[in-house]
């Protein structure tokens, strides 16, 4: 019985208990906040092990199903399951979630209960996102998880916390209400709103692109592609560190997952036709982004920056599978392709997450994150400094790290196609080196400047010790034994490129 209903743990559980760490009011009571919403978070972690432990890699077909009548009249069903492409993203948010839970436990002061609940309560949205089968169920969790985010720039943000709040929430909400659009008409074309039921209607070319920009329009701002990407360096810059972890490791992370789970199986024309749109819009996130990141005096815009550039390998992993097919017809280089688009997604939120969580425990303490404020911050945190390099090493794309993995995948099935779109992919190599390396020198390698403050900064300890070593194990172990997280993609991207792309080529 427990494995029939273990999705809707993995969704209700965090929720319920974010409401019941709101109630227990102020911070009076912040001690039995933290408590609840650490519980809640290492419960819903550890449903994560019989998620992949029964979960059968061998097959493409969703797993761990459920249903249940919702709003039987427009024939809207409570649908959930999973696939082998589904499962290392649940696994992720509920990391990512328990990382967040544990660095807020020191960090957060004021309004605790109400912080802790906003991320409990994003976490069941998100896992929601993940496992809806059913459209418009996939639709109210990805609008759901909206309203905490918000919530957590606006309240606990920098200085321009409101303008950064609103802008983030009008670019996704419009992109958002085209989506809708076309999933009301897929569901009077289909009479279903199941999204396989749409894997399988013959739709005209032109209604197929029309859809296929419907789409473009909510998933493209959410990973942010250029040139829809300008809302993510103000709420990365405003937000509070857990919610610039949250976006750069999950919400950014969502709309590769729309792209493979929507455009490319209901729009398979469409996705063919555009994919050269796809490609320059990939390698213009990769290479111009990566110059725009090289010039920032913020370091946590510089981090989101290098995020744009880093999803823009996701995006190219995913729709250079169409011209490998077409001009290789080699098989082994699309898996290769769309399975590095994948792990490309998992790998950065380490690194890039816990570049964040750094920035923030820096902040904190000096109250700055401009990097002319810091110098030299090895000598007063060494044990912080070591773990940043290996995350900046990460972030760079060092063999050996979690953020190699992926764009080695991509880079190798790009050559085979198109060598100079392969050059410019790879370029990131050098930029993000550049941009990284150098500002690790100058924040903690520089002489110290007396009265600058870094000689008080104290090491870190405790709560965010335990973070930087979990983040620092999930970094290597993706780089040194990707087979665990690619053997659950096999089947699955199997069945993907069978009905978006091989029957049409």
């Amino acid at each position: 019985m427990f494995p029939h209903i273990l999705l809707s743990l993995l969704i209700w559980i965090p929720v319920l208990a974010g409401i019941l760490v709101l109630m227990t009011g102020g911070d009076e009571n912040a001690t039995i906040a933290r408590g609840i919403a650490l519980t809640a978070a290492i419960i819903s972690f550890l449903l994560c092990l019989p998620l992949y432990l029964l979960f059968n890699a061998n097959s493409y077909a969703m797993q761990f199903n459920e249903f249940l009548p919702w709003i039987s009249v427009f024939n809207i069903n409570y649908a959930l399951g999973v696939d082998g492409i589904s499962v290392p993203m649940i696994i992720l948010t509920n990391f990512t979630s328990l990382i967040v839970i544990i660095a807020a436990l020191e960090a957060i002061k004021y309004k605790v209960a109400q912080y802790l609940s906003a991320f409990l309560i994003m976490q069941g949205m998100m896992v929601g996102v993940f496992v809806a089968t059913d459209s418009l169920l996939f639709y109210v969790f990805w609008e759901a998880m909206l309203i905490p985010m918000y919530i957590c720039i606006g309240v606990w943000g920098g200085k321009n916390r409101s303008y950064a709040s609103i802008k983030f929430f009008i670019y996704t909400f419009i992109g958002s209400a085209l989506m809708l659009i076309a999933l009301l008409y897929l569901r009077l074309q289909a009479n279903s709103f199941l999204i396989s039921s749409f894997y399988t209607l013959d739709l005209p070319l032109t209604v197929q692109i029309l859809i296929f920009l419907a789409f473009f329009a909510a998933f493209a701002v959410k990973v942010p592609m250029w040139p829809f990407h300008t809302w993510l360096p103000d709420a990365h810059t405003e937000a509070p560190a857990g919610g610039s972890v949250i976006l750069a490791a999950l919400m950014l992370k969502m709309g590769v997952y729309g792209f493979i789970r929507f455009s490319m199986p209901i729009t398979p024309d469409a996705s063919l036709i555009l994919s050269w749109l796809m490609i320059t819009l990939g390698l213009i996130a990769i290479v111009y982004v990566a110059y725009i990141a090289i010039v920032q005096t913020d370091m946590k815009r510089l981090i989101a920056y290098s995020s744009i550039s880093h999803m823009g390998f996701a995006i190219l992993g995913c729709f250079l599978v169409y011209s490998i097919l077409r001009i290789t017809g080699n098989y082994h280089d699309a898996y290769l392709s769309i399975e590095g688009a994948v792990v490309q997604m998992i790998s950065h939120a380490f690194g890039s997450g816990a570049m964040f969580i750094g920035v923030g425990i820096l902040y904190d303490q000096l109250g700055s994150r401009l990097i002319k404020d810091y110098s030299g911050v090895a000598k007063t945190m060494p044990v912080f400094a070591a773990f940043f390099m290996l995350f900046a090493m990460s972030n760079v794309g060092l063999p050996g790290t979690s953020g190699f993995v992926g764009e080695f995948m991509i880079i190798l099935s790009a050559y085979q196609a198109h060598f100079w779109v392969a050059f410019l992919a790879a370029s990131t190599l050098i930029l993000g080196a550049a941009y990284t390396l150098w500002m690790y020198k100058r924040v903690f390698f520089c002489p110290v400047v007396a009265g600058s403050g870094v000689e008080k900064l104290k090491d870190i300890r405790s709560s965010n010790l335990v973070v930087f070593i979990l983040l620092a194990i999930g970094v290597i172990w993706i780089g040194v034994y990707p087979e665990w997280l690619l053997h659950l993609l096999h089947a699955s991207v199997d069945h993907l490129l069978h009905i978006s792309i091989q029957q049409r080529l």
